[in-house]
């Protein structure tokens, strides 16, 4: 009997405190016509000073579970993506553990940026189809606002903070069809945040940098390719596709790649101008929206795609 993982329950979470992009003009040289037209980007969600990334995942995780119809007792995988950690170790996961009552799980936390959510998809999915878990949670959770540059207009009108999560199951139902999973570091110097901590002391720089045009032009490509790779691994074609859900970075990548692959726009999910590039969060966080929304729906083929710093880039194609 074949067995499948198959993301049975969403939720997300999105701090109170919203920040529009007048509210970031206040501090920085911009302006919201300056940012919408670059990025699609209106407004973004910023933690609560007493808010670390295991509070937001609890929030998320609490919901996709009631989603899922499951409890504490059944999850045997947490498996949390995340650049913004509570603290360098314990894991955040473990954190998460702790606080959703989990007694007897397998937790750990994957470290892609923003395609760290496809990748820790694609991790859980590889233990179900084992046998090695029945029940997974998946998180993404991050609190970018934390290392941003507000001096910086190109990089800090750009992010935001939040959660989103997925429950998986073993099924004999087809669910993710297939992921694919890339990385090349000698594009590591692109998008990076170089600090860290020594001797009790920031060594480097702790706040992002990016190279704008070299993640644009290098994330339309990369979206593409990595796109045609799931749907020739299932023999599919792009008019297949329901729905395309790309990292939510900036709308005008988001799409760049789905005209890349011949996608009306009515199949393309965009959340950016609502949430920011919430990073590791952004792809469930965009997943959730659009079932609450009524878009995606039982047996539609979505296809998910994202990228971040390393570089590290993946896609998953799935039946809902």
């Amino acid at each position: 009997m074949t067995v499948f993982a198959r993301i049975v329950g969403t939720g997300s979470y999105l701090p109170e405190k919203v920040v529009t992009n007048d509210d970031l003009a206040k501090i920085v040289e911009t302006n919201d016509e300056w940012i919408v037209s670059r990025t699609g980007i209106r407004e973004r969600h910023y933690a609560a000073d007493h808010e670390s990334a295991s509070d937001l995942a609890l929030i998320a995780s609490q919901h996709a579970m009631v989603a899922a119809h499951v409890t504490a007792s059944e999850i045997d995988l947490i498996i949390v993506a995340t650049s913004t950690p509570d603290m360098v170790f314990p894991a955040t996961a473990c954190i998460l553990q702790d606080k959703l009552g989990v007694k007897q799980s397998i937790a750990f936390d994957v470290q892609a940026v923003c395609a760290g959510f496809v990748y820790a998809l694609a991790t859980a999915e590889k233990f179900i189809k084992t046998g090695a878990s029945k029940c997974a949670l998946v998180v993404g959770a991050e609190v970018f606002s934390r290392i941003m540059d507000f001096t910086d207009r190109g990089t800090c009108v750009l992010f935001g903070d939040g959660a989103g999560a997925v429950v998986l199951k073993a099924s004999e139902t087809p669910g993710i069809l297939s992921t694919h999973l890339h990385a090349d570091g000698s594009y590591r110097g692109m998008l990076c945040t170089p600090g860290t901590v020594e001797n009790g002391k920031v060594r480097g720089d702790p706040f992002l940098k990016m190279d704008g045009a070299g993640v644009y032009k290098f994330a339309v490509k990369a979206f593409e390719d990595v796109a045609w790779e799931a749907l020739n691994a299932n023999n599919m074609k792009p008019r297949e596709i329901d729905w395309f859900v790309c990292h939510q970075a900036n709308r005008r990548i988001i799409m760049h790649a789905a005209k890349k692959l011949a996608l009306p726009d009515e199949k393309v999910v965009v959340t950016v101008d609502r949430h920011g590039n919430t990073s590791a969060a952004s792809v469930p966080l965009a997943l959730d929206t659009s079932v609450h929304e009524g878009k995606i729906k039982s047996g539609d083929t979505v296809l998910l795609a994202a990228l971040g710093g390393g570089f590290a880039w993946g896609a998953a194609l799935l039946t809902w």
